[in-house]
């Protein structure tokens, strides 16, 4: 999946991210949204109220302009729109967000226990995991505490709810949000064993592959 050069290729590359989220576990029904903008534009696009992630289409999304107007595309946007606009606001670098319902990263966060990164893949894509407290979906407030949390992180587990995971392109915010839950799992396991400190060794130089 190579970085979109028009906002069609940003809608087909969100379309094959919701199927692969629903055929993975990573959301059910119509849970989660999705959105991108491509480099140097502050429009951008973002899936509707109640589409089913693995059964979008072109039709299927809104175009908002960065103040929240719907400017194209589908009449009613997410209902999680302020939750990516907010996010774009304080991360320019930031041209997609994932934003969907990992089981075991909530559970995790749920349980008290920070996710911990394991793999050399975790440390390199995910690097730093922000939280939120819980708060109504759709809210300024969930909006806002994300936004907050993305100028430092990510991937950013929003309690009892789901995850952001940010991304120059959707690739990386969707590899992000797989690498998030796969190291929620290995947390959830080593956690079985009684283990409540192993991770990635610290001061690791780190390079992508």
């Amino acid at each position: 999946m190579r970085p979109a050069t028009t906002r069609a290729d940003a809608v087909e590359q969100l379309i094959e991210v919701g199927r692969l989220a629903v055929e993975r576990g990573l959301v059910l029904a119509s849970g989660g949204n999705l959105s991108a903008r491509l480099p140097g534009e502050g429009d951008f696009v973002i899936t509707g109220t109640g589409t089913w992630l693995d059964r979008l289409t072109p039709a299927d999304f809104s175009v908002m302009s960065p103040d929240g107007e719907v400017v194209g595309g589908a009449e009613r946007p997410s209902t999680e729109w302020k939750l990516h606009q907010r996010t774009y606001r304080v991360r320019p670098d930031v041209h997609a967000v994932v934003h969907l319902h990992p089981q075991h990263a909530v559970l995790v966060d749920a349980l008290g226990h920070p996710i911990r990164l394991l793999s050399l893949d975790h440390a390199v894509y995910v690097r730093s995991i922000g939280t939120v407290p819980y708060f109504p979906n759709g809210s300024d407030e969930l909006a806002e505490a994300a936004a907050e949390q993305a100028r430092e992180h990510d991937c950013i587990v929003l309690s009892h709810h789901g995850c952001s995971a940010l991304g120059e392109d959707v690739r990386m915010a969707f590899r992000r949000a797989m690498n998030l839950e796969e190291a929620a799992v290995a947390t959830y396991r080593m956690l079985l064993l009684g283990d409540t400190t192993t991770a990635f060794p610290k001061g690791v130089r780190l390079h992508h592959e």
